[in-house]
């Protein structure tokens, strides 16, 4: 092969990835992290650039060069699957699926014949997920516009009622409520996506009206609750909480982890399957909940000991747990710190230096998660570390959503 030539390589959604000789002047702008040296061969610059994020450039530039496209030959062949990766663990047949609530799409389902468009819902999470819309209120029939609701206890326990109107909405909304929790169950969702204060969609903190006065914020809509109840594992938020990056984030990764059970499960879960999840999830959970992560690894140890069914159900109840407990910074720096002890004998007193340097900036708040880890990936795939590469913690769901872009 012309030394002239780069090989390089484009990560795609599915498992095929489109494959360039770029031509030598281009070699610059493709590797912003790491130079690839004019006598280096092919299989080394093969190496540097797929592991940088030089990935990120899109071919269809280099339509553009002055050289034209002589020289320039596109295919698309099968390649090793990057197992750290979340979309190795994606199965295309089985889409990420979120239910929501139908105001936040932007349907004028309100009860003032508005909506509640969230944009990051419809524009940026509508980029990969389906998204299921429900409104409990007009599948019931109260129609739009519509007399307001709310939750009231006169003594007689809790219900829902529009005050104008005296209508008393509990049993419907509860049967419906009922009936279409099991629906939804049959769809197997990722993730629920609820609406702020909605006396029937509201997750928590949804007002008790008392004699006609508001009482304590400790409910959640009848709708909700009843999701709650019925489906304890299912990601769940509401729109209001979800502009707190933190929030968020472990809410999207909360929901690509259930999508990748799900694809286990629909795989065929075996022990052996079950290792190689857990393997792969090791630092991601660890960065949730340390103590969740031991008894994890413990209920792993034991396949043989207990039925395969019991060992299933037990592990998968544990892991929604665990995610379920906010990432921290520390604890996120006590896994960087945890991954750098597999670089210490290769990386240089500089390289070494500059990590540490990365990790305590992004401690001290100076510096987004995003940086460490950035330096960290380079230098695992790099180096091939292989336990490191096959961590899940380090791409755990798509960065264009940009989840680890905040402090």
């Amino acid at each position: 092969m012309d030394r002239g030539m780069i090989h390089v390589q484009r990560l795609s959604y599915g498992r095929q990835k489109e494959t360039a000789l770029v031509p030598e002047e281009l070699r610059s702008p493709w590797s912003r992290f790491r130079p690839v040296p004019r006598d280096c061969p092919v299989e080394r610059a093969h190496r540097i650039l797929v592991h940088t994020h030089a990935l990120h450039y899109r071919l269809d530039d280099l339509h553009h060069h002055p050289s034209g496209l002589p020289g320039l030959l596109l295919m698309v062949q099968s390649s090793p699957q990057n197992t750290g990766s979340w979309t190795s663990w994606h199965e295309e047949g089985q889409p990420l699926r979120l239910g929501v609530s139908t105001c936040l799409l932007g349907e004028n389902v309100r009860f003032d014949s508005g909506h509640a468009h969230d944009r990051f819902v419809t524009e940026t999470l509508g980029q990969w997920f389906e998204l299921v819309p429900v409104c409990p209120e007009v599948e019931i029939g109260m129609g739009i516009p519509r007399a307001t609701i709310r939750l009231v206890d006169e003594g007689q326990g809790m219900k829902l009622v529009a005050p104008s109107t005296g209508e008393d909405f509990t049993k419907p909304m509860a049967d419906y409520s009922r009936k279409k929790v099991a629906e939804l169950r049959k769809l197997d969702l990722d993730g629920y996506i609820l609406k702020k204060g909605s006396p029937s969609c509201g997750m928590e903190r949804i007002k008790l009206y008392m004699k006609g006065m508001p009482g304590p914020r400790n409910n959640s809509g009848v709708f909700a609750a009843e999701l709650m109840k019925q489906w304890p594992g299912l990601p769940v938020e509401e729109d209001g909480r979800l502009n707190d990056p933190g929030l968020r984030e472990n809410f999207i990764e909360r929901v690509f982890s259930r999508n990748r059970w799900r694809g286990l499960v629909t795989r065929g879960l075996t022990r052996r399957r079950l290792v190689e999840f857990h393997t792969s999830h090791k630092l991601l959970i660890r960065a949730h909940n340390e103590s969740a992560y031991r008894r994890m690894g413990q209920l792993v140890g034991s396949a043989g000991t207990v039925k395969d069914r019991e060992l299933f159900d037990a592990y998968e109840r544990e892991f929604q747990a665990a995610l379920c407990t906010k990432a921290t910074v520390k604890k996120h720096v006590n896994v960087l710190q945890h991954a750098q002890g597999y670089l210490k004998d290769i990386l240089n007193a500089v390289e070494k230096r500059e990590l540490m340097a990365a990790i305590e900036d992004y401690r001290q708040g100076l510096l987004p998660l995003v940086v460490p880890l950035t330096l960290m990936r380079y230098n695992i795939r790099l180096h091939e570390i292989e336990y490191l590469s096959s961590q899940l913690y380090f791409d755990p769901h798509p960065k264009e959503l940009m989840l680890r872009n905040h402090s």
